[in-house]
């Protein structure tokens, strides 16, 4: 039997990641209302698990029977009062612990403490690890992404949140650079589907963005409400995003565009054309002049097929317009013991102009036998149909 009036206190303490499992092979104590004379009371540093009293062949209410105590973490502490009486001899009781590993993995549901990804549970601990892409957090639980060195030079494009639409990783400083060549403005428009954590009476303390536009800023923005068009202004963007250890917000998307100074409107040459036809050219576009059959363009007393200029970023163009130049083919060549005359007004010898040959009759004839007459063509040559750029001969 027991001493009377006495107080004992077991405490028991596992290594972290371990539980305390308690179980009775022996209980024989005093019966009382509510366990108030002898008791066994079991209980962790904050919270009481159990008050057992009684026989376990008659008190089945109050005895503990087969009812096995699980602590909830690695401490767990046994008090045995008796007091001034032993009248019946009782026995008292005989308890049994072990050490339980915590499978952290299953039992984790504080978003504080849970892995963000995957969960690998050992004797006496767990581990977190994260999907391939990411990396893990100096905290051992969340995954964040490596995303500081994200360029963008094409004049338009798209940039999202990781992993958009899905939720974006958590405890992430995100840097999206725009850097377009100096003469163009850059235009951002964030789409409807916007979702960034945020708090209801102060300013996006948790996640948000920040747009760092030349000299000007932009945001915070987060919550719910898109931050829509902004027009910023400048060719270099800095779009930051940070995002704290908590949340499962969608995130975002947007797409760029860029303009450049617009350049005055360019008229075609006379007899000539300009391609492509546009009714506004900004920085960076390119027009290419041309002529008409017969014409050549000229430019600096060259003469090209062709003559590109470029829209430049104080929104002049690169050079003037070139004229247009019809095609010459000068003074026909001497015909020897001939001579030649002209078809077309004025002696012309330009494109489509029309000469023909002629021998001294009646002591020459032609050979061979042709009209001997010739056009001035497109490339600035007396051309024959018969003949082409040979000329006949006369002979006696």
């Amino acid at each position: 039997s027991y001493p009377s009036d006495s107080e004992m206190t077991w405490n028991i303490s596992v290594p972290d990641g371990f539980k305390i499992k308690l179980y009775f092979m022996h209980f024989d104590l005093e019966s009382s209302y509510l366990c108030e004379y002898d008791y066994v009371k079991i209980e962790t540093e904050d919270q009481e698990l159990a008050t057992f009293c009684g026989r376990e062949t008659t008190d089945t209410e109050q005895a503990p029977g087969q009812q096995v105590i699980l602590s909830p973490g690695p401490y767990m502490g046994l008090t045995f009062r008796s007091d001034f009486s032993n009248e019946e001899r009782f026995t008292g009781f005989d308890a049994h612990y072990t050490a339980v590993d915590v499978d952290e993995c299953l039992e984790k549901n504080d978003e504080e403490l849970a892995c963000d990804h995957y969960c690998h549970n050992y004797i006496g601990g767990y581990y977190c690890s994260c999907r391939f892409g990411y990396i893990l957090h100096s905290d051992n639980r969340t995954c964040k992404v490596e995303c500081s060195d994200n360029l963008y030079t094409q004049r338009s494009g798209v940039i999202t949140s990781a992993d958009f639409p899905s939720p974006y990783p958590k405890s992430s400083d995100c840097l999206y650079r725009i850097e377009l060549e100096e003469g163009f403005f850059i235009t951002l428009n964030f789409e409807d589907s916007f979702d960034v954590e945020d708090h209801p009476e102060v300013t996006c303390p948790y996640d948000h963005i920040k747009i760092k536009a030349g000299q000007k800023e932009f945001g915070p923005f987060c919550g719910e409400k898109s931050p829509g068009c902004i027009e910023t202004q400048t060719n270099s963007v800095q779009i930051r995003f940070h995002s704290d250890n908590s949340g499962e917000n969608r995130g975002w998307k947007l797409s760029y565009t860029a303009i450049g100074n617009p350049c005055p409107l360019v008229e075609p040459p006379i007899n000539g054309k300009i391609e492509p036809s546009q009714a506004k050219y900004t920085f960076k576009d390119q027009v290419v002049i041309s002529c008409n059959t017969g014409y050549k363009v000229l430019k600096d007393n060259v003469e090209s097929d062709s003559f590109q200029i470029e829209c430049l970023k104080d929104g002049t163009w690169s050079n003037k317009i070139p004229i247009c130049k019809i095609a010459d083919c000068k003074a026909p060549p001497e015909l020897e013991h001939g001579f030649v005359t002209f078809s077309t007004r004025n002696n012309l010898t330009t494109y489509q102009a029309a000469i023909q040959y002629h021998c001294q009759h009646p002591y020459y004839h032609m050979a061979p036998n042709s009209t001997a007459t010739y056009t001035c063509d497109a490339l600035g040559q007396w051309r024959s149909e018969e003949l082409g750029t040979k000329l006949p001969s006369c002979r006696p």
